[in-house]
């Protein structure tokens, strides 16, 4: 079974990849695009994102499967079925790395337990567990849910205003960056790996991760025991660090130190505030907020917001145009930093955050349909024709799996 790419950082890096919906397949759609060669498998159901549309692509596949399945090799198998089981084994033999998102207790009912199965197998294999709480504990084995996990772990109580309450941050944010910890955890583990040559367990969930979105809010409360409060869009610690309204749409200003706001306000014809006492140093700033929004907000009210945006940042004062999501994409700088990506076979999606001088990332090819490579990446483990056909037809491969 030959690698995907023999350039990228991960050239050479072999990913089994159970996972489904959003924080696994972010995880190893980042791997891929570093040169991993990813092997997506997928249940007889599909993953559950391949439907949650519209808008569809000309395969049928929600775009939302398509953001984070890029660059993948597709099978399908039952792993419930002790010859889904048997191949997921032979795959695992020439693999690295695998990610699995399973409620806990899936994959030793299936015995394909990490501890007890998996590692003696396969010494060297690094192991990425994603689940909502973990496998122990009070909330343990439980399953887990964005939305959920937001409202659970404080981060609704502070997104919001007071006519809105507690709202959902308005993307999955915790699932977003559970896929970053897992990544982060599957290269330390890897790192590890080199210099010892035996892999390890790495989990990553979305409990933890929620809680450590909490800065400074946790912080806040932990110091001070005060209960943090909705703020809109203001920061807890910082003022002004908020929208406000120029004549044409919204602005928002991210001013941290003494500095910036004297050059804010030389800048909008409010010289003089700097030395009101109340706005003289961010700790009185933030005190005195509301009066200081309503100074700003009338000098702002007959400026148009793209040239006031544009002058500030070159004067050093951080300030940005409250931009739409087609606004966002249509910048001239996300085409110099290739931060969309478009292909002649329709693929469209979102660019590598992460660049590398020496390896540097590749979006990798356009996401597989299901189980698009599952006889190809069989007949790669070893398992003949025969073998496949006979899979296939005591239901350890789902009828809808490619050829």
């Amino acid at each position: 079974m030959s690698d995907r790419s023999e350039h990228g950082s991960l050239a050479g890096i072999r990913v089994v990849d159970l996972s489904r919906v959003l924080a696994g397949p972010l995880c190893t759609q980042m791997l891929a695009d570093h040169g991993a060669d990813v092997i997506k498998v997928e249940p007889p159901g599909g993953d559950e994102t391949r439907t949650l549309g519209p808008p569809f692509d000309a395969h049928g596949d929600a775009a939302y499967y398509t953001a984070v399945n890029r660059g993948k090799r597709a099978i399908a198998l039952d792993l419930s079925h002790p010859g889904g089981q048997a191949a997921l084994l032979r795959l695992l033999e020439g693999a690295d790395v695998v990610v699995e998102n399973f409620i806990p207790g899936t994959m030793a009912r299936w015995g394909l337990d990490y501890e007890t199965v998996l590692k003696h197998r396969f010494p060297r294999l690094v192991y990425c567990a994603i689940s909502g709480f973990g496998p122990d504990g009070p909330l343990g084995g439980l399953p887990g849910y964005d939305a959920i996990l937001q409202a659970m772990c404080g981060l609704m109580s502070i997104n919001g205003d007071a006519a809105s309450g507690p709202t959902r941050i308005g993307i999955p944010i915790v699932d977003h960056l559970t896929g970053h910890t897992a990544m982060s955890g599957i290269l330390l583990a890897l790192f590890h790996r080199e210099r010892t040559g035996r892999g390890q367990r790495v989990e990553a969930t979305l409990f933890d991760t929620a809680l450590s979105l909490l800065v400074p809010h946790g912080a806040n409360w932990m110091h001070s025991d005060r209960t943090p409060e909705l703020l809109g869009s203001a920061h807890p610690n910082i003022a002004p660090y908020d929208k406000f309204a120029c004549r044409d749409g919204l602005v928002f200003l991210g001013i941290v130190n003494d500095r910036q706001f004297r050059r804010f306000c030389e800048h909008v014809g409010l010289a003089g505030l700097p030395a009101d006492e109340r706005f003289s140093s961010n700790a009185r700033r933030v005190k005195h907020r509301d009066a200081l929004r309503a100074e700003i907000e009338a000098a702002l009210s007959t400026r148009p917001r793209e040239p006031l945006c544009r002058e500030l940042m070159r004067q050093g004062v951080p300030a940005g145009p409250v931009n739409t999501v087609p606004q966002a994409f249509q910048q001239r700088h996300v085409d110099h930093r290739r931060m969309r990506v478009e292909r002649d076979d329709g693929y469209r999606g979102i660019g590598v955050p992460i660049r590398l001088s020496a390896t540097p990332p590749s979006p990798a090819g356009s996401p597989p349909r299901y189980g698009e490579h599952t006889n190809a990446v069989l007949r790669g483990a070893g398992l003949g024709d025969e073998h496949i056909k006979t899979l296939r037809e005591n239901g350890a491969l789902p009828p809808r799996a490619g050829p």
